[in-house]
């Protein structure tokens, strides 16, 4: 099933005490333990940010990982994403965002991805790109 989660606000960075759409991401996953990537291009991959996501995700039942444009850590980025269950994307500067996942090619790895039924959740910015 194909499944596009478009949030305007909310989630790990902004309530942490309320856990409930971040959980509810997980929940659709086909996985009792999904992989979920975080993807923090349109906050230039913000440090602070991405400790936030793991502060939550490794609290929960998950395997949480990151993606990273500006520092990459994988070799091969395309099947690094069609490996995981979620792919996260998060907010920040839209253009940027745009500009940067077409210099890469990640928006046609994001296609392929949603094409295979990896869930594309997104806040903000990552929303609006996803939609």
């Amino acid at each position: 099933m194909k499944q596009i989660i478009a949030m305007g606000g909310g989630g790990f960075s902004m309530e942490p005490e309320n856990p409930l759409l971040d959980q509810y991401i997980l929940n659709q996953a086909n996985s009792k333990e999904p992989k979920i990537c975080f993807i923090p291009t349109a906050s230039g991959d913000a440090d602070g940010y991405i400790a936030k996501y793991y502060a939550f995700f490794e609290k929960q039942a998950c395997v949480p990982s990151h993606l990273s444009l500006f520092k990459p850590h994988v070799q091969d980025m395309e099947a690094f994403l069609l490996s995981q269950d979620i792919l996260y994307v998060g907010g920040g500067n839209t253009k940027n965002l745009l500009v940067l996942w077409k210099a890469w090619g990640l928006d046609g790895m994001m296609k392929k991805a949603w094409e295979r039924g990896i869930i594309l959740a997104g806040i903000s910015a990552g929303a609006i790109l996803l939609v």
